[in-house]
């Protein structure tokens, strides 16, 4: 198939387009430097936030699919239809399992679960981007396909609930020096974490399928810890055998830090269980085969293997020191509030 990529060097889209290359596919992305590609991938050079830039690069192009990780909000998606109507056979639209409703109404997530979340904006954008989407689909048949990936790791970020995204080394140096990692909760929800290459074999099913157009799918393993056993796995990964786990409610977390409010009450502080039926229909030898036990591993390894990735970011372990201690001297107020008087 010929392939056009809209974004294919983030932790999701570095794995899509490894496993489209390994499979012999035309694969192109559309990019504004041409630098950091995958060997046998081809660069279209242009910015798909600039309109007339992008339509000139894509002009006499036809695509078996495009498959966009960058399209944000329903102003994107309006976008893309003025560049891809009438030159694409499926438009895949990258699309988040957050948007999904908030709390979960039941305890396994369908396709069909309503897609509400009044905690995050970022799913609010992603849910009006699906609704424009879908209008397109039904008015002129424009051929979509919706994905929505639910925590997605590889070896590029260390996938903990309070996490530096783009240095989550942080948590391994504050591992390995004894300082307390947050758990949101009592860390007993359950939370399904999946590692790119397992994300990437699903997705690749689903190009080219007739099946797929006009229909959403949500992409993830079936490997649900907890959340303490997903921050022990990462610690017994770095070497660190009895980590100093610190239980904090996420409404306290998100008093004292309101930008952890969409991330945790809008996701991480919900269950997170889905019902890969659907996927499975259309792709029917979908099996993940990285557990996190192997792939946090490797993680480790891609970190350690240069210290200039090992960065760590100051400002927020300084916040995240300031919240244990507020924690901490809240909790012993209490005690001393309810301790038994003596008569």
């Amino acid at each position: 198939m010929k392939l056009l990529l809209l974004g294919g060097t983030g932790v999701i889209s570095t794995a899509c387009t490894r496993l489209a290359l390994e499979r012999g596919h035309d694969v192109t992305l559309l990019t504004r430097s041409g630098r950091g590609l995958p060997p046998g991938a081809r660069a279209l050079p242009a910015d798909i936030a600039d309109p007339r830039a992008a339509a000139a690069a894509l002009a006499g192009h036809r695509w078996d699919a495009v498959v966009d990780f960058l399209a944000y909000d329903a102003a994107a998606i309006e976008a893309r239809l003025a560049l891809f109507r009438g030159n694409t056979a499926q438009y895949v639209f990258i699309s988040t399992a957050s948007a999904y409703r908030k709390p979960p109404a039941r305890a396994v997530i369908t396709e069909d679960t309503p897609l509400e979340n009044p905690y995050w904006e970022y799913s609010r954008f992603k849910i009006a981007a699906e609704a424009r989407l879908t209008r397109a689909g039904r008015e002129e048949g424009f051929p979509y396909t919706i994905i929505r990936p639910s925590l997605t790791y590889g070896d590029t970020v260390f996938p903990l609930a309070l996490n530096c995204w783009t240095r989550s080394f942080t948590n391994i140096t504050r591992l390995r020096a004894g300082q307390g990692l947050i758990v949101p909760g009592d860390g007993l929800t359950p939370w399904t974490i999946t590692h790119n290459s397992d994300f990437a074999q699903g997705l690749l099913g689903l190009l080219g399928h007739p099946g797929a157009l006009g229909e959403a799918f949500h992409i993830t393993s079936e490997e649900a810890p907890t959340w303490n056993e997903l921050y022990t796995l990462t610690a017994h990964a770095a070497g660190v055998a009895q980590p100093r786990l610190v239980h904090i409610p996420s409404d306290f977390i998100t008093a004292c830090l309101p930008e952890y409010t969409g991330t945790l009450l809008g996701d991480k502080a919900n269950p997170a269980l889905f019902d890969l039926t659907k996927l499975r229909r259309l792709v029917p030898g979908f099996a993940p085969r990285v557990p996190f036990r192997e792939g946090i591993a490797r993680t480790l390894r891609w970190f350690e293997a240069d210290p200039a990735r090992q960065g760590i970011d100051a400002e927020v372990n300084a916040k995240w020191d300031r919240l244990i201690a507020a924690y901490e001297r809240g909790l012993a107020a209490a005690r001393a509030e309810f301790a038994p008087r003596a008569s």
